[in-house]
């Protein structure tokens, strides 16, 4: 078995304004990390366009059309202070989803062990009808929503670990018995979602807010009592990374001090989880991550496990 990247050149398309830290670089930098020769057996393939139907699975129509109408033909559209749409937006877009959703396709049917998906932009923020935080659509929502309704799955997992709260994912899930949903998260910080009171419809979402400052113990510790035990009870079918690195103690966006070593360790762990409930089969995501270097470093470490586990 192998791991399989996903990405695509247009990706890079989706351009911010200058100093934005949802940047060009940031998949630039990956990709040269992951040009290195210990990278050689992944399994590259090209993140599909997605078809108007996936989005749909999470978002209604009147929020696709939006996004379609909002990218403009130059220059640069802001859709809130954050967000923002260039010409390419929207290819790359649906490039970024259709990658997760050709991601389950491979794990679920075997023809790769677990898969990688270096698309931007990003997802986790993207609401029903709100895209916000750099997000246009909620990639992993949609890759459980598919892994559920096309797949005929029971129970998909979905772990967040990006610094900022998954809000997106967990608003597009709330009502998903079938998806469990974790996001560990500094806290306070924006958006200001992601309290342990917010359980979702069926007590299906579980958040973890870490203080500011705070490192890899209490996330491992964090993890280990509030996390991994819930995760053995479900027994999930497929496993979901959304995989920010910006919890990372070079991040210029937050104030948790992660090393590179605690993303190793958390990917190894739900990895070991996959392994023992779901044959291995983990789609992950990229997320945030802010920092190009330390956003490289983390990445290739964490496609280092997955290819460890597929060996």
């Amino acid at each position: 078995m192998t791991t399989a990247l996903y990405t695509h050149a247009e990706c890079l398309n989706h351009r911010t304004p200058a100093g934005h830290p949802e940047q060009v670089a940031r998949l630039e930098y990956i990709n040269d990390a992951l040009s290195a020769g210990m990278f050689d057996a992944l399994d590259r393939r090209e993140a599909p366009l997605c078809e108007d139907a996936d989005i749909l699975l999470c978002h209604p129509q009147s929020h696709l059309d939006t996004i379609l109408a909002s990218e403009p033909e130059t220059g640069s559209r802001a859709l809130d202070a954050d967000t923002h749409m260039s010409p390419g937006s929207v290819l790359a877009a649906r490039r970024a989803v259709g990658g997760c959703i050709a991601a389950v396709d491979a794990v679920l049917s075997g023809e790769v062990g677990n898969a990688f998906v270096a698309c931007r932009p990003p997802g986790h923020h993207a609401e029903q009808s709100t895209p916000m935080g750099f997000c246009l659509f909620g990639n992993a929502a949609i890759a459980a929503k598919h892994s559920i309704e096309r797949h005929g799955l029971e129970r998909v997992a979905i772990v967040d670990f990006d610094v900022h709260h998954g809000n997106g994912t967990q608003a597009l899930l709330w009502n998903e018995a079938r998806a469990l949903f974790f996001s560990s998260h500094q806290n306070p910080l924006w958006p200001g979602t992601g309290m342990p009171e917010e359980t979702g419809g069926h007590n299906n979402v579980h958040n973890l807010p870490l203080p500011p400052h705070s490192d890899g113990r209490l996330m491992r510790a964090t993890y280990e009592a509030q996390v991994f035990p819930v995760i053995e009870r479900f027994k999930p079918q497929l496993l979901i990374i959304s995989a920010g690195f910006d919890a990372h103690m070079a991040d210029p966006l937050a104030q948790l001090n992660w090393a590179t070593d605690d993303f190793v360790w958390l990917t190894e762990k739900l990895c070991d989880l996959a392994e023992e409930h779901c044959e291995g089969r983990v789609v992950s995501t990229l997320e945030g991550g802010y920092d190009l270097s330390a956003l490289a470093a983390s990445v290739a470490a964490h496609v280092s496990v997955l290819m460890e586990k597929t060996a």
